[in-house]
């Protein structure tokens, strides 16, 4: 199965797991965004080793992950054992053998990526967000957007900061422009605030969680790969320097 999901190149995930006491699997936030360098065999695989900071991470032998891989036919995860370590053409990679079964994963939790993205929100209207709920939503008039920043997006939703206050379960509208292969494209969504807070260095300026609701999969979809897109890039910049 996984030389039939799982191919070279692909962007995989890498979550750094701890043994508890009673010997099962407890995970440790420590994530690590790499590739799939190669498939050997049905339970292993070779994994570029991940960079922090332009430095080469140099992942232990015998550690264990959780991995989530984003092919075409969606999300899979499993976990994996380092078994070994090494250099092939300049390319630092480890070799990882499964521990457990290849899965499609439903995650709840998306990767947020740190951005600067200029963006456009403001309220919905009762009627709006009704409309919203259905997945047909529309705006009951042209009404003034107030300008904030995008500080980190993923396909789940936004952080964004702005000198406007909106409190928690505000339903805001948004819109944004992301860069996508050199083109330009617009997105218009939906997304309720969890929480809000002032930030300590500038007062009277807040920072916004947002979810986004009833968002289209392959929006999302288009959202991860520029995500994964401007990941690529940044990292050829620190290789390049």
């Amino acid at each position: 199965m996984l030389s039939e999901i799982v191919t070279a190149g692909q962007i995989v995930e890498m979550e750094a797991v701890n043994k508890t006491e009673e010997g099962g699997l407890e995970e440790k936030k420590v994530i690590y965004r790499t590739k799939v360098f190669d498939v050997l065999s049905e339970d292993q695989l070779e994994i570029m080793m991940p960079l922090e900071k332009g430095q080469v991470v140099l992942l232990p032998v015998d550690g264990e992950y959780n991995l989530f891989f984003y092919t075409e036919k969606g999300l899979y995860q499993c976990y994996v054992r380092i078994s070994d370590r090494y250099k092939s053409n300049n390319v630092y990679i480890v070799a990882a053998e499964l521990t457990s079964n290849l899965r499609k994963h439903q995650r709840r939790e998306y990767y947020r990526f740190n951005s600067a993205l200029v963006m456009n929100c403001r309220p919905l209207e009762e009627e709006e967000i009704e409309a919203a709920k259905e997945e047909q939503f529309f705006l009951l008039e042209e009404r003034p957007l107030k300008k904030g920043v995008i500080v980190d997006i993923s396909g789940g939703g936004i952080r964004f900061i702005s000198t406007q206050k909106y409190e928690a379960e505000t339903v805001l509208y948004c819109e944004y422009v992301l860069n996508m292969k050199g083109k330009e494209k617009p997105y218009n969504l939906v997304g309720k605030v969890l929480s809000v807070k002032e930030l300590e260095k500038k007062p009277g300026t807040w920072e916004h969680r947002v979810q986004f609701i009833n968002i289209d999969e392959d929006i999302r979809e288009e959202i991860i790969k520029y995500i994964f897109e401007e990941e690529r890039r940044q990292r050829h910049k620190v290789v390049k320097k």
